[in-house]
């Protein structure tokens, strides 16, 4: 396990991991970012909910919001509208923090809005009882992103589990979505109906033993992910990312498994999904874990970059 994790994050991760070498992958998500550049933007509806706050050590604006009935906290650091706003997503299991290493030099480099926020049952966003889905997941980010004005010219980053939300996200609002970087991301094409039904085989043991067992904020997750787990995913498999949505893969050195069939499909799904559409890449990320982010942040911030780039030329 990468030793760059905090004492907290390694405690909640490895019950996460137990399942992620058999497919239900889920990462975390995590905000922390310096002031960038000009045109801070918290609108009417939010401004009384937001307060000042230092993540990960970097300043930014705290949004807390109702979506959907349930609060959702959202972290931003200012920058120019006139570029994308760069919003960042990863997997289940962590809260914001977990972009410590790449929001601030985004923030500070491109010179745009970076976003990140604590999805349900993450960080300072209370728990909302029931299976876990992806499209509910990418409904509540397009809520609170409309909450705070973000409703075009998006800049995508979405780690692990958030592949499938930021599936579902861009499939719902195309126009929204400049352009994503999708790092180590759980894809449509890696479920296959072999796959899945493998994934589901090998975890069932682990899934009845945890329902017998004290329920943890991890433990609950799991349950919550692992609920509907094959037709959720068969279903998943038959969606197609939109042409129109430029997107970047990029790969982990180890993927998210050990080694054997589920890496090699694992890669496979990635090479598949970039070699779809001409306006998609893949980057491997040598020397990293399925952790890019905290072992190769300067991959995911060059493709950011290359990303933001692309979807505001210069002079345009």
């Amino acid at each position: 396990m990468d030793t760059n994790h905090s004492p907290r994050t390694v405690r909640r991760r490895r019950p996460v991991l137990a399942l992620a070498a058999a497919a239900l992958v889920v990462g975390g998500l995590t905000a922390c970012a310096t002031a960038g550049a000009t045109e801070a933007h918290p609108t009417a509806a939010t401004t009384a909910a937001a307060s000042s706050s230092a993540s990960a050590g970097s300043q930014s604006v705290t949004h807390l919001l109702t979506v959907d009935g349930h609060r959702l906290a959202f972290y931003v650091t200012p920058g120019s509208r006139r570029l994308p706003v760069i919003v960042l997503d990863a997997g289940g299991g962590l809260d914001a923090s977990y972009w410590k290493k790449v929001a601030p030099v985004l923030a500070r480099q491109t010179g745009a809005e970076v976003i990140t926020y604590d999805r349900s049952g993450e960080g300072r966003s209370p728990y909302v009882p029931g299976p876990w889905r992806a499209p509910n997941a990418a409904a509540d980010l397009a809520g609170g992103l409309a909450q705070l004005g973000v409703t075009k010219h998006v800049v995508l980053v979405s780690h692990s589990l958030a592949g499938e939300i930021a599936t579902y996200f861009v499939r719902a609002h195309p126009q929204a979505v400049a352009g994503a970087v999708l790092v180590d991301a759980s894809l449509p094409q890696f479920y296959t109906a072999a796959e899945t039904e493998r994934i589901v085989a090998a975890n069932q043991q682990q899934i009845d033993a945890l329902k017998g067992r004290p329920l943890t904020p991890a433990t609950r997750q799991l349950l919550d992910e692992a609920d509907g787990y094959g037709p959720v995913h068969l279903a998943y498999h038959q969606l197609a990312w939109p042409d129109s949505v430029p997107a970047t893969a990029i790969v982990s050195a180890t993927t998210p498994f050990p080694a054997g069939v589920d890496a090699q499909l694992w890669r496979q799904a990635q090479r598949e999904f970039a070699d779809a559409a001409p306006n998609r890449h893949l980057v491997v990320a040598d020397h990293s874990s399925h952790d890019i982010p905290l072992d190769r942040p300067d991959v995911v911030v060059n493709a950011v970059e290359a990303m933001v780039k692309q979807a505001h030329p210069q002079g345009s």
